[in-house]
């Protein structure tokens, strides 16, 4: 008769049990009792691929010395040198080395690849959107809520910015940003990205604006006028040169460094500011601004959609981006 010790390690400690209930292949115990210390492992990865203990070091955010420990930690593991010593070897791989290099450069690969895939299961309960702050503020926020009445199980987070998330540290899942035409950004590999809108840049002011300025009639007309600016005048040189007017070296104007504060400015009747229909479509409709000259439609960029390549087609990522296009399409088509 079995005793109970003995059932648990028929259960628990047998290598041919799988944990969800089935025979699987898990390792011996003689197989976990070779494995290295991980952060070995992750530190010999690094020196392997970057070609040097101060350039792992780097990569990895912690001080050199402490790279090196890790190293003669392995090799002591695995009884062989892995590394190079010497002036000027920088921590090359020996021959032996580099053969291991390869097999757990393969098996960490393997690990990253299948803890990426969990990740994003994930990430099909919770949606994490950092999008360009004009464009949340003025039209996002007051339009997602249908979005969200069509998947309620959905945890949702909008944060404005105009910076690159860390996709690979998960601060967000999908961000919207604004690309100035000629100005593409060089996205790593594993990002995805996807043109969602281009709309046209427009000049609007406040009618209390207009009813005491000079009259408008030809764009030359607006440098007479206060012209709103955001981080600097390199989006009105652009807009202006487009209707065939070269503005001044010293185009003068306060700065007000993002959009949606120079269109407060703007509601405010301290000027004239550039924007697109997406940001203003209801100042227009209500009366705060109105456009100014009816000339034509003028392009400066469009607004992408970028994401992990892996979790593009993730059910949160992609109906959310579904309902983006379908949603900016009757306003600025891509």
């Amino acid at each position: 008769m079995q005793s109970v010790s003995d059932t648990v390690n028929d259960l628990g400690d047998d290598p041919g049990v799988d944990p969800a209930g089935g025979r699987g292949s898990g390792l011996s115990r003689e197989q976990r009792a070779k494995l290295p210390p991980f952060a070995a492992l992750r530190a010999f990865e690094a020196v392997g691929a970057l070609g040097g203990i101060r350039r792992a070091a780097v990569e990895l955010a912690v001080d050199h010395a402490a790279i090196s420990r890790h190293l003669r930690t392995l090799e002591q593991w695995t009884g062989t040198a892995l590394v190079e010593r010497g002036a000027g070897r920088g921590g090359r791989l020996t021959p032996q080395g580099l053969i291991y290099y390869r097999h757990v450069m393969r098996a960490l690969a393997e690990l990253a690849n299948a803890t990426s895939d969990l990740q994003f299961q994930g990430s099909d309960t919770h949606l994490r959107i950092w999008c360009m702050p004009g464009l949340a503020s003025q039209w996002l926020v007051g339009r997602i809520g249908g979005f969200q009445a069509s998947y309620p199980d959905l945890g949702l987070e909008v944060q404005p910015s105009e910076v690159l998330p860390d996709f690979d540290a998960q601060q967000a899942d999908a961000w919207v940003h604004y690309v100035i035409d000629g100005q593409v950004p060089t996205l790593p590999d594993r990002l995805r990205s996807v043109t969602v809108a281009r709309p046209r840049i427009l000049a609007v002011a406040a009618p209390s604006y207009l009813a005491a300025a000079p009259v408008v009639d030809r764009p030359a007309d607006l440098l007479r006028h206060t012209l709103l600016h955001e981080a600097n005048a390199n989006q009105w040189r652009r807009w202006l040169g487009c209707l065939d007017v070269e503005a001044p070296t010293d185009l003068r104007g306060p700065r007000f460094w993002q959009g949606h504060l120079t269109l407060g400015a703007a509601r405010q009747g301290q000027g004239i500011a550039l924007a697109n229909p997406l940001l203003v479509l209801d100042d227009l409709a209500e009366g705060r601004l109105v456009e100014v000259g009816g000339w034509e439609p003028i392009f400066l960029g469009s607004y992408w959609f970028t994401a992990r390549a892996d979790g593009w087609r993730g059910r949160a990522i992609g109906n959310f981006r579904d309902w983006l296009v379908r949603h900016l399409a009757s306003v600025a088509p891509a």
